[in-house]
This record gives structure tokens, C-alpha cells and sequence, in this order.
């Protein structure tokens, strides 16, 4: 029945609905019990959203999530990235459309946005978001001041060789910022790369794209190609009202990785 009523109901209706639960979503979460540090919006609360469709998830107006959130609060407060008047040439994988439009923007970043499918990311900046294969760098050695991503290498096979290629290419005292999902009851990784269909994945992995769950060992695989590893509880110098505030995991820690 719902399918025929999609078929049957005009297009300019569909619209027209569409637009009217925006308006009521809109209405509903005026407020300010929570902030999103990253577009500066206050709400009543953040929506749900991720791949697990969590409740006050995700920013209404930028779509940030908690992870996202508790990066910027790092890059700004710790990394000062923001603020710093030395010249910066950065690397981004999978660049959120919120961090593209921020990096981009700055005047002392030399911001290189990148995807092993850029064709993904419709942005309408000047800048391109390049097709890079995080285990096959174009890169020459030692190119970049600072480099980070958020939640990609749970994506690639050969993990330990895309670690070695961003070793390769950060140059020395650069760092970096490596964030992956952790399930911290595992003591080592768990990866079985018999395991192929979305489904299987979505069981064992977590999420149907994932290869592999990180485990507290992470921060031995990062070292094992060279960083020199911070396995940083940022998060622990918010109050528990700014945790609820600005939308965080309370337990997320940063892993900010030095050559």
C-alpha cells in the first residue's frame, strides 16, 4: 500500500510534505540546550543520525556528529590550528563537507582534500577533492605539516601499509590526527578476511564497509611504523554538563600521532 501511494502522489506533494516536517523539525528543536562548536547553532537537542541511528546525534544545521564535534574542540583548543600564524600544508582523507569548508578558508593551511572516490563529494568550493589511494600515496616523502582522518582505515584491507605511507609522507615533527572506531573490551584487533558480504560484515564489524574492529592495540599498530603515539582523554577536561552540551562521547579518546 505505501508503495502505491508513492507512486500515485505528485511529485510537488511529495515537495510540499518534505518541506513541511522540515518546518515542524525546525520548530520543534528551537532551543538552546545544546551548541554545535563547529557551525555555532544552538538547539533544544541534536538529532538522531550515524550508521547505528543514535538519539542527539547529529547537528541539524551542519550534520556534525559526536566525533566530529569532539575534533574540532581539539584542533581549536590543543592544536590551535585555527589560530596559529605558521604556515600549515595539511592532508585530509575523506573530508567532511563541514571541515572542507573550514580548512579551505584558511589563509595559513595549504588544505589538500582527498578520497579514493572524490566522485562522492559534490562540494562547490574552489578547491578539488583528489583522487588518492591512501596505500599508494602521489605524494613525495616528508610533504605534509599535519594530516588527519576520521574513521577510514576500519575501510582498508592493508591498514599497516596505509600507516606506513602516512608516515611517509607527514615530514618530520609533523603530526596527525588518526581516529578509528575502537571496542576497547578487545584487547587486540579482530579482522577475518574470509568474511566478504555486507552482511557478514555488518555482524562481525560493526558496519557492512568496515574489514576489521580496532582494538586497544591500536595505538601499537600506529607505533609499529614509526608514530610516536598519544592516546590523548581530551574529552575528560569537559565537565559532564559540556559533554551533554556540545554533543560528545565521553569516553573517545584522540589519537594524535608525531614524526
Amino acid at each position: 500500500m505505501k508503495q502505491l501511494i508513492k507512486v500515485f502522489i505528485p511529485k510537488r506533494l511529495k515537495r510540499l510534505y518534505n518541506v513541511y516536517k522540515k518546518k515542524q523539525l525546525e520548530r520543534s528543536i528551537v532551543g538552546d540546550a545544546v551548541f554545535c562548536p563547529i557551525c555555532q547553532s544552538s538547539f533544544k537537542f541534536f538529532v538522531p543520525g550515524g550508521m547505528n541511528y543514535r538519539l542527539h546525534a547529529r547537528c541539524y544545521h551542519c550534520n556534525s556528529l559526536e566525533r566530529h564535534r569532539l575534533l574540532f574542540l581539539y584542533f581549536d583548543m590543543k592544536l590551535k590550528l585555527f589560530k596559529t600564524r605558521t604556515q600549515l600544508k595539511v592532508l585530509h582523507f575523506a573530508p567532511e563537507r563541514f571541515f572542507y569548508d573550514l580548512f579551505s578558508n584558511l589563509e595559513h593551511i595549504d588544505y589538500m582534500p582527498c578520497d579514493l572516490f572524490p566522485e562522492f563529494y559534490n562540494y562547490q568550493g574552489e578547491l578539488k577533492v583528489e583522487k588518492v589511494d591512501m596505500t599508494n600515496m602521489p605524494y613525495r616523502d616528508k610533504t605534509f605539516d599535519f594530516i588527519f582522518h576520521n574513521q577510514v582505515l576500519e575501510h582498508i584491507p592493508n591498514d599497516q601499509l596505509a600507516m606506513k605511507e602516512l608516515y611517509r609522507v607527514m615530514k618530520p615533527g609533523g603530526s596527525g590526527v588518526f581516529q578509528v572506531p575502537i571496542d576497547y573490551t578487545r584487547a587486540r584487533t579482530y579482522e577475518d578476511f574470509s568474511i566478504t558480504s555486507p552482511e557478514a560484515r555488518q555482524k562481525a564489524f560493526g558496519q557492512h564497509d568496515h574489514v576489521r574492529w580496532y582494538g586497544r592495540d591500536y595505538k601499537q599498530r600506529l607505533e609499529s611504523v614509526g608514530f610516536k603515539v598519544i592516546e590523548d582523554d581530551f574529552v575528560k577536561q569537559f565537565s559532564t554538563d559540556d559533554i551533554s552540551k556540545y554533543g560528545l562521547t565521553s569516553n573517545e579518546l584522540i589519537y594524535y600521532c608525531e614524526k
